[in-house]
């Protein structure tokens, strides 16, 4: 690849996706070995597996992108200031990945400042692999991705990687209202949980604190399926910290639940 930045989304979209398999297939070789875990400084855990993972796909990068800066969640950013990154969670969904449960997932996203440009997600162990780019659409499996149509919250499926943040206060009460209201609410979501989204097999997926490593990659896969992907102030960003990531025809009646206990005034027509 040249060093010139001049990348299509169309390129970068392949190349995610490439590199997304060849990491997550990488993390296979501790899948069900009894991985010892590491507890990081935040009480998330890491393995060997997380960190290979990410090692091998940043050489990987590097040598086919050496103009663009890297940034994921085990090691150091390199060239923090180039105007393209790559951005890399080797492991997402750790906790499931230690305890033999296949909802985990490789996420690779490439940025232009905040605008996510292209992204992918592999899920080895239930062979799922999941690919957008701007202006390119959501691809699934080599099929075109989109989400689901369901137009009443009565009807819909409510996910969330972990309800423990029930325990605070302003979001309590907006999320057992909008929970009381669907047909289906489960947790354990992590990554894949974005993927039910984007693909129609779920309606909603809400998580309270994110990482931009765990969120840059779904930014694309949700839009260019047709949903709706913001923070919890109304933004449509994958770097405000947290998600509500809806198909489109719930995104406003799900954010008017949402949101009103964290912001005054709301504009949630977009």
């Amino acid at each position: 690849m040249s060093p010139s930045l001049t990348e299509s989304p169309a390129m970068l979209m392949q190349a995610a996706a490439e590199v997304a398999r060849f990491a997550a297939n990488v993390a296979m070789g501790w899948y069900h070995t009894n991985v010892s875990v590491e507890t990081k400084g935040d009480g998330s855990p890491v393995t060997v597996a997380d960190r290979e993972a990410e090692r091998q796909a940043r050489e990987w990068l590097a040598t086919r992108f050496p103009a663009y800066g890297l940034f994921g969640e085990e090691f150091d950013a390199v060239r923090p200031e180039a105007a393209r990154r790559w951005i890399l969670d080797p492991i997402d969904g750790t906790k499931a990945f230690v305890r033999g449960v296949p909802l985990w997932g490789t996420l690779v996203a490439c940025c232009e400042g905040d605008t996510v440009l292209a992204g992918a997600a592999c899920y080895p162990v239930v062979n799922e692999l999941v690919v957008a780019a701007a202006g390119e659409g959501c691809w699934w499996n080599g099929t075109r991705a989109a989400v689901s149509t369901v137009a009443t919250l009565g009807e819909a499926t409510l996910l969330t990687t972990d309800d423990r943040f029930l325990e605070r206060p302003h979001r309590r009460d907006p999320w057992q209202s909008l929970a009381s209201e669907v047909a289906v609410c489960r947790t354990w979501g992590d990554c894949y949980g974005y993927l039910l989204v984007a693909t129609g097999r779920a309606e909603i997926m809400v998580d309270d604190i994110v990482n931009p490593w765990d969120a840059a990659a779904m930014y694309p896969l949700i839009t260019e399926a047709g949903g709706r992907f913001s923070d919890w102030k109304g933004r449509d960003t994958a770097f405000g910290g947290d998600i509500i990531a809806t198909n489109s025809t719930l995104a406003n009646a799900t954010r008017r639940r949402l949101l009103e206990s964290d912001v005054p005034s709301l504009d949630v027509s977009a």
